[in-house]
């Protein structure tokens, strides 16, 4: 057993909320993650048959069953279900009733939004992050061997060949996931697609692009984004702008959730191949940002993720928001350094204020204070 961050979270929220919603990728963990927080609760998949027929039967007397309220995982297979959960949590006014999840989060959400608004909280679950292998023994000192490998749990703690899981993985997700929902017409323009979003990692969306490279519209491509976005195999980071500076880049970057899957569909497999590949720093800062985007779910920080750019070609990696002050963070898969590293971070400060905290995270051991704003740390300390 693996302990996630985002347990304590989990138990604040049901002692809030009349529901809970624990969403996020496949294989992220999500039932293992409920039925260890709450282990006297009542749990039911509607995975099985027997349960799901129960349910779309007689939702009212599948759900008197629970009198105490239940974990109800794959939840989405019966939409029938919501209306009558309305009820029951609307009846009796206590917190924590229901802990719902599910594989397919657009299903799950739409479904949730349609009954249950105003009762639910969210727990998104991502995979595993640095900060829970670090604390369970499981941190490699090579982050390259974590790009390749990805954080699902399940191929951490089996050692599976990372090839051959995500093979299965894309495959389930599509045949599952993507083939019930209505805006994809094309499966195999679709799978063409998800390869070519992983082809950009850390690079800027191009609607056009990859509508011609799909023989397919933009608004198909939006919508395809948009599908992705929800079953939480992309994340778009939006820019940092001032909307008076008309240089400023304003098209988010795109990367994936976990940089395994990346690796997979990208056609690389050993460390040796990343090493001389184009992917190396962009999957490295694919890496760094998703962890960011780990510890707000995990840790409910109120923080908010940016990226900057002008049309010049000066770029920093990630602007974190929080209480209206501004953080900087580059990222560099290089194990060396110098001075000429922070350039963009100084000509930023020009600009915009030159008391802005700044880091560099580097794949290198160095831990150095530059001055009382600027430090270089490397990449595993980036959960401290």
């Amino acid at each position: 057993m693996i302990n996630r961050e985002a347990e304590q979270r989990l138990k604040r929220l049901a002692k809030q909320f009349k529901i809970v919603a624990v969403t996020g990728p496949r294989q992220s963990g999500k039932t293992t993650l409920v039925k260890t927080t709450f282990p006297k609760k009542p749990y039911v998949t509607l995975e099985n048959l027997d349960s799901r027929e129960l349910a779309i039967s007689d939702p009212r007397g599948f759900l008197n069953n629970y009198p105490n309220g239940a974990i109800i995982d794959e939840a989405q297979r019966v939409p029938e279900l919501f209306s009558y959960l309305q009820e029951i949590v609307d009846d009796k006014n206590s917190a924590g009733q229901f802990i719902l999840t599910g594989s397919n989060n657009f299903l799950l959400q739409e479904n949730i939004t349609q009954s249950l608004a105003g009762r639910v909280a969210y727990q998104h679950l991502l995979p595993l992050s640095l900060e829970e292998l670090k604390k369970n023994k499981l941190l490699y000192t090579d982050n390259k061997k974590h790009i390749l490998q990805g954080f699902y749990p399940e191929v951490i703690k089996k050692k599976i060949n990372p090839a051959d899981w995500y093979e299965n993985y894309l495959n389930t997700y599509i045949e599952r996931d993507v083939r019930q929902l209505k805006n994809v017409s094309s499966i195999s323009t679709f799978s063409k697609f998800i390869r070519l979003c992983a082809a950009r990692c850390g690079n800027i969306v191009n609607m056009t692009e990859l509508a011609n490279a799909c023989s397919v519209d933009q608004k198909t491509i939006s919508s395809w984004l948009s599908v992705l976005q929800s079953s939480y195999i992309i994340f778009l980071l939006q820019p940092h702008y001032n909307n008076l500076n008309k240089r400023i880049i304003k098209s988010p970057k795109l990367y994936f959730y976990d940089v395994g899957l990346a690796c997979y569909l990208c056609g690389i497999f050993t460390k040796n191949t990343l090493n001389y590949s184009t992917f190396k720093g962009p999957f490295f800062e694919n890496m760094m940002i998703i962890e960011k985007r780990k510890q707000i779910f995990n840790k409910s920080n109120r923080e908010e993720l940016f990226y900057w750019r002008d049309k010049t070609g000066h770029e920093i990696d990630l602007i974190i928001e929080h209480n209206r002050k501004l953080t900087l963070i580059e990222f560099k898969s290089s194990e060396t350094f110098s001075l000429n590293d922070f350039n963009v971070i100084n000509f930023y400060r020009k600009l915009n204020g030159a008391s802005l905290n700044a880091y560099i995270y580097y794949a290198g051991k160095e831990n150095v204070k530059l001055n009382n704003k600027t430090f270089l740390k490397p990449w595993n300390s980036l959960y401290e």
